[in-house]
């Protein structure tokens, strides 16, 4: 592996801290719930790793960036991380930011195990430098889309932005339904909920997917759509996730409830899961996400990678085909996939849950791929 000049991660050897850089969206118009989940997973994590001596003697310190779904600004929290001398860059939730730092983390040499993002193309070429947990989009969405051919959902709308992300996500359920009879027809996501409404209806739509920001403009369309009548069999999507945190409910009440997402979670959690769950419960306050789940099984990797590699940079990078972690939902390896550029975890578990309409903090398990 040819390593760009940089520096190396590896000049400490007097007990002081290995630090990893982590990239999170704290702030607005980042998804700061997400961020939040994330942090306390990777925290807590750390905190773990050093209550047990650290590495080799050496505690593990988190230097936490906030990327505010910016790809700029994530692109340049990487330089600023590569320079402080991290072992290694952690995290990031939203695909269209950790794309851009992937990138940077390539073109310097830095390692960047990618926490929750799904986007398949993170890099635009293969590389060594960039692994990832969370099951890239094609392969999440295809179940996703399974789930609506199972309820009888085949003539889809879906409201959208423009992103990347959002353009991807279009295209795997279409490329996947219209072989199987189903149909997408694409609405803009600016028009006013009242003219979404009528559009669903003109279509004779079974189903909308949300693949928009939250809490704007999803929030709206939702309230729009539970309020028309002629809409009264309609499913609501969101296969984004966006009804798994607790600011959904809040925002949406009764409302939010019945509309099916994907969340990376094994239908039981293992002993493991078990104990990690309760520590961040205790933590967040509330139930933790599959997203603090990731963030704690990130640090668990890097942490079982410097133990065994040392904190080298090139070392981390070329560790990735030997890991194999035990991760809160099922043992953690890394291998080539096809159609995916980074290092894949190939496949944490994937479920197609909603929040309970009679108990709205209560979430039902519907499909699981």
């Amino acid at each position: 592996m040819n390593t760009p000049p940089s520096p190396s991660g590896a000049e400490h050897t007097d007990g002081s801290s290995i630090r990893l850089g982590a990239l999170v969206p704290l702030t607005r118009p980042g998804w700061v719930e997400a961020g939040r989940h994330l942090l306390a997973g990777l925290d807590l994590a750390v905190r773990e790793v050093n209550d047990a001596g650290g590495i080799d003697g050496r505690p593990l310190e988190l230097v936490v960036r906030d990327t505010a779904a910016d790809p700029e600004r994530a692109a340049a929290a990487v330089d600023e991380l590569a320079h402080l001398g991290v072992a290694a860059v952690v995290g990031e939730y939203h695909s269209v930011v950790a794309r851009a730092a992937a990138a940077r983390a390539d073109a310097l040499g830095v390692p960047f195990l990618c926490s929750s993002a799904v986007l398949d193309t993170l890099t635009e070429a293969p590389t060594e430098w960039v692994a990832r947990l969370a099951p890239a989009q094609s392969y999440g969405w295809r179940i996703y889309a399974d789930f609506l051919l199972r309820a009888g959902r085949r003539r889809i709308a879906v409201a959208t932005q423009a992103s990347v992300y959002w353009a991807s996500g279009t295209r795997v359920l279409r490329d996947h339904l219209a072989p199987r009879g189903g149909t997408v027809l694409e609405l803009d996501a600016t028009l006013t909920p009242g003219a979404l409404c009528d559009a669903l209806v003109d279509h004779g739509a079974t189903g909308l997917l949300l693949l928009v920001g939250h809490p704007e403009p999803a929030v709206p369309i939702v309230r729009a759509v539970r309020g028309d009548r002629r809409l009264a069999e309609i499913l609501i999507g969101a296969p984004a996730g966006q009804p798994e945190f607790a600011e959904w409910a809040a925002a949406l009440g009764e409302d939010g409830a019945g509309i099916p997402f994907l969340r990376y979670l094994p239908e039981r959690l293992g002993p493991l899961g078990e104990r990690v769950g309760k520590e961040l419960r205790e933590r967040l306050g509330e139930a933790p996400s599959f997203v603090a789940f990731e963030g704690w099984d990130t640090v668990a990797v890097l942490a079982a990678v410097l133990r065994a590699h040392g904190t080298d940079r090139a070392a981390i990078a070329g560790s990735w085909p030997r890991v194999a972690v035990e991760g809160t939902r099922r043992p953690i390896q890394f291998s080539r996939t096809p159609g995916i550029s980074v290092w894949q975890w190939a496949w944490t578990p994937i479920q197609v849950v909603d929040r309970d309409p009679a108990e709205p903090d209560r979430f039902r398990i519907l499909h699981a791929g």
